[in-house]
């Protein structure tokens, strides 16, 4: 679900289990990424996943960081990480998006060996890319509520100009 020079690329961890079975992103029932996209103003309404491709025409795709699906994302080793911030950044330099959203800070952590990183923009550009951390959308993810996300999702908008 990606094309050339999006206004944001969103990159998940990888695929949950469900989002292998269906193709379609963020497609567990419990994951808030689809309704945090519309509360922070990326969408004019809320999207299910099976209509994921409609984001290219808000100049917005989605892909991840690692390829292989799993249950959890703790089930991914660390040079799963590392071979797939590679690829993720070969990627961006051929696709050229003007930000890459890493939902996750772990993830984003993990695939580019920031130790340090926290949620919102990083100091790491990948070509003319610019990198933001958004939280993590998962269920398990207690630390963040539908609201707090939104808003960190809203300011990547602004940022994009979106």
């Amino acid at each position: 679900m990606i094309a050339d020079g999006l206004g944001v690329l969103f990159c998940g961890i990888n695929p949950g289990l469900m989002t292998a079975a269906t193709g379609h992103h963020f497609a567990r029932p419990g994951n808030r990424f689809w309704p945090v996209l519309h509360l922070s103003g990326f969408t004019p309404r809320l999207f299910r996943p099976a209509e994921q491709d409609e984001l290219l025409s808000y100049g917005l795709g989605i892909t991840n960081v690692v390829a292989r699906a799993t249950a959890r994302a703790d089930e991914l080793a660390a040079e799963e990480y590392r071979e797939g911030g590679r690829i993720l950044a070969a990627k961006v330099e051929r696709l050229r998006p003007r930000w890459l959203a890493v939902v996750g800070v772990t993830a984003y952590r993990a695939a580019f060996d920031e130790r340090k990183a926290a949620v919102g923009p990083q100091k790491r550009t990948i070509g003319s890319c610019r990198v933001w951390v958004l939280p993590n959308p998962s269920g398990l993810n207690a630390h963040w509520t539908a609201a707090t996300m939104a808003q960190e999702y809203g300011r990547l908008r602004e940022a994009a100009g979106l």
